[in-house]
């Protein structure tokens, strides 16, 4: 199998910044997703060095020095050995970079980034915030990262919480992203991919306009066999039309059998 990767973002029509950034990387078959933190100073800056790092590591360090400067984890996938590595070198630039200006203290970024092994029979994710990466199968979509929020983690840890407990929670609290502390654990998965699979990275920009449903029908009229450009404009535009509140990314990825 061999994956195809398009991606577009957006600033969407409530902004006037676009502090999201996206990296394709078809090379290696990698690709990701970073949104700076609304309402922190520089988020555009630590969207950009997250991509710029990633893309950085895979060009000079991966198949030569595998994860430097980090030991390889022998419990992971080369794949996800790659992917954790990458996303703590970013949180260390964009931490470091941080205590260097005031201007730029306490910035951050959510970050969510997938590679496919050498035949596409795996997928590997790693995710740190509140971007997100689905899969679509068999007319059906899953979302295979977990965000880290205050009402996800509420969520995770007291599954007993009602829906009015839940709500009263202040939404859009991030728990966990890069750049804020020295060192960060990015939470890492592997999967076995069929041909047909379609992945969906994306920023809250798009997953906080559009429904699942919604998504998961564009995706099915326009990327399961059309052009992914197609789909993933497709996909920023019904976002815009649903009030385009924040800055929009997306990338599809999708299995050619």
């Amino acid at each position: 199998m061999k994956p195809s990767i398009a991606g577009k973002t957006d600033v969407g029509r409530q902004r006037d910044l676009n502090e999201d950034a996206i990296l394709i990387l078809p090379d290696f078959a990698m690709a990701a997703v970073a949104d700076g933190l609304g309402g922190h100073k520089s988020g555009h800056l630590a969207s950009q060095l997250a991509v710029s790092t990633l893309a950085d590591f895979f060009m000079v360090t991966v198949h030569r020095d595998a994860t430097w400067p980090f030991p390889y984890d022998e419990h992971l996938s080369d794949e996800e050995n790659y992917l954790s590595t990458g996303v703590r070198l970013a949180n260390r630039r964009i931490f470091d970079r941080s205590l260097k200006a005031i201007s730029d203290f306490g910035m951050g970024t959510t970050c969510v980034a997938m590679m496919f092994d050498e035949s596409a029979t795996h997928l590997s994710v790693a995710n740190v915030g509140d971007s997100r990466c689905y899969r679509i199968r068999a007319g059906e979509m899953v979302q295979l990262t977990r965000d880290h929020s205050l009402v996800s983690d509420a969520m995770h840890v007291a599954p007993w919480m009602t829906e009015q407990e839940i709500a009263q929670l202040p939404p859009n609290v991030i728990t966990r992203a890069l750049g804020i502390r020295e060192e960060v654990q990015a939470d890492v998965l592997r999967e076995a991919c069929e041909p047909g699979d379609l992945y969906l990275l994306c920023s809250d920009g798009l997953h906080g306009m559009i429904s699942d449903a919604d998504m998961l029908a564009l995706v099915m009229a326009h990327g399961l066999t059309g052009d992914l450009e197609e789909a993933c404009a497709q996909l920023v535009d019904r976002a815009n039309a649903n009030g385009g509140d924040d800055n929009i990314s997306v990338i599809l990825a999708r299995l050619d059998g």
